[in-house]
C-alpha cells in the first residue's frame, strides 16, 4: 500500500511538472489538444470536432430550398464513385446542375442537415467578405496596407504587405502549416484561445506580394483586417453579407477561439452543410449575382478565379482553380477532403464533405480523390 501512495504521489508530481511546463513554454494549448483530439484517438482535427470548440451562431432568414432536377437521383452511383465513398468516409456527395439538385447521397448516418466542419473551405467565405468591405467601401481596395488597419505591420517587409496579399497566399510571414505536428503554428492557432495574440507574433520574412505560399495564417490575418475595417463581428458580417441573401436552409456556427477573446478561427470551421455550402459556389458561378440582386462586384469575382502568379496557376483570391479534362474547375477546399467544386459553362457544382481525402500529395497540391469526384460526377451526367 505505501509503495502505491509513493507512486502516486510521484506521478502526481510529474504531472504537476508537465502542465506547469507546458504553462511556463508558452505551449499550454497543447492541454486543449490531448484533451479534445488525441485522447479521441485522433491524430489531426475532424470533421465532428466544433463540438468541443466554442462557437458563434450565424442565423438564416427565409429558406430558398434548391429545386429537384427532373432527372432527381434517377442515376446511381457509379462503382469508381461507390468505392470512393467508402475508401474515404464520405459523407455527402450532391450534384448540382442547371441550379437545381440532380443527384444526393448521405452516408454515415449524416443526412442532408446534418452539420459538418468546412475546414478550409472557409478561406473562400472570408475572401469573399473581403470583397464585400471593398464594395461597400470599407476597405479601399485589394492594394490597401495591412498596416492601415494592424499597426504593428507597419515596419520594414511587413509595411508592404496587402490585404490582396493576404488573400491571394502571398503575405511573405513565417507560417508553418503543418497539421499534424502538436508544435506548429497552425496547431496552436487551433487550440490556443488567444487567436490574435497568436498572429501578432508573426514575422515577414519575404517580401509580399511576390509568390504564392499556402498559410492559413493569411486568411486569419484578413479576418482580422475585415473586422477592424467594417467594425463588426466576422460571424454577423457573413450572417448579413451572404447567409441570408443565399437562403440558406439551416441556421450555422462558426469557430471562436474562446468567449473571451471572440475572434473566429477565419482559416476554417464553419459548421453547415452540403447544399447551404454549394450556394456561395452558385454565386460565384453567376458573377456575384443572386436572385437579382448583386451581392459581390462581378470584377471582383472575375479577378477571384483567375491566378494571380503565373508560377501558381492553382490559385486566385481565396478560390483552387483547377483543369481536367479540357474543363476549368474553381472550387472550396477544406482538410480532410471537403469540396465546392464548380464548373461554369457546364453549369455544374459538385459537393464532397467526408472524413478524409486520398493519401496527401503535399501542403496544396491536389489529391487524386478530388478528380474521382468530378470523373465519376461526369460519368453519372452522360448515362
Amino acid at each position: 500500500m505505501t509503495a502505491t501512495k509513493k507512486l502516486l504521489k510521484i506521478l502526481v508530481v510529474l504531472f504537476g511538472i508537465i502542465i506547469a511546463t507546458l504553462y511556463i513554454t508558452d505551449t499550454d494549448y497543447l492541454i486543449k489538444a490531448v484533451r479534445t483530439i488525441y485522447l479521441r484517438g485522433h491524430t489531426t482535427a475532424f470533421l465532428d470536432d466544433y463540438k468541443r470548440f466554442d462557437n458563434q451562431g450565424i442565423a438564416n432568414a427565409t429558406p430558398q430550398p434548391w429545386p429537384n432536377h427532373r432527372s432527381y437521383n434517377s442515376v446511381k452511383e457509379t462503382e469508381g464513385l461507390t468505392k470512393a465513398n467508402i475508401d474515404f468516409g464520405t459523407v455527402a456527395y450532391v450534384i448540382i446542375k442547371n441550379d437545381s439538385i440532380w443527384f444526393e447521397n448521405y452516408y454515415d448516418d449524416y443526412d442532408a442537415n446534418s452539420k459538418s466542419n468546412s475546414f478550409s473551405m472557409a478561406k473562400s467565405y472570408v475572401s469573399g467578405l473581403m470583397g464585400k468591405a471593398i464594395m461597400q467601401g470599407h476597405i479601399k481596395s485589394l492594394d490597401q496596407p495591412v498596416c492601415d488597419f494592424i499597426p504593428e505591420f507597419c515596419e520594414g517587409k511587413a509595411a508592404n504587405m496587402t490585404v490582396g496579399d493576404l488573400s491571394s497566399m502571398a503575405s511573405g510571414t513565417n507560417w508553418d502549416e503543418a497539421y499534424y505536428s502538436p508544435l506548429s503554428i497552425t496547431t496552436r492557432a487551433y487550440f490556443d484561445d488567444d487567436l490574435e495574440k497568436v498572429m501578432l507574433g508573426l514575422k515577414v520574412v519575404d517580401e509580399p506580394g511576390q509568390r504564392f505560399k499556402y498559410a492559413s495564417g493569411d486568411t486569419q490575418m484578413l479576418a482580422m483586417v475585415i473586422e477592424k475595417a467594417t467594425g463588426k463581428k466576422m460571424y454577423d458580417y457573413l450572417t448579413e453579407s451572404f447567409w441570408k441573401p443565399l437562403g440558406c436552409e439551416n441556421p450555422t456556427i462558426w469557430q471562436v477561439d474562446s468567449e473571451e477573446h471572440d475572434l473566429v478561427k477565419a482559416y476554417c470551421c464553419i459548421a453547415s452543410n452540403a447544399k447551404d455550402f454549394a450556394r456561395f459556389g452558385k454565386l460565384y458561378k453567376n458573377h456575384g449575382k443572386w436572385n437579382g440582386q448583386q451581392l459581390l462586384d462581378s470584377v471582383f469575382v472575375s479577378k477571384s478565379l483567375k491566378p494571380r502568379f503565373p508560377d501558381s496557376p492553382e490559385y486566385g483570391y481565396g478560390w483552387w482553380l483547377k483543369e481536367q479534362n479540357g474543363k476549368n474547375f474553381f472550387m472550396m477546399r477544406g482538410h480532410l477532403g471537403q469540396y465546392v467544386i464548380v464548373q461554369p459553362e457546364d453549369n455544374v457544382i459538385i459537393v464532397r464533405l467526408g472524413h478524409q481525402k486520398s493519401p496527401d500529395a503535399g501542403i496544396g497540391s491536389y489529391t487524386k480523390d478530388i478528380s474521382i469526384y468530378i470523373e465519376e460526377a461526369y460519368k453519372m451526367m452522360s448515362r
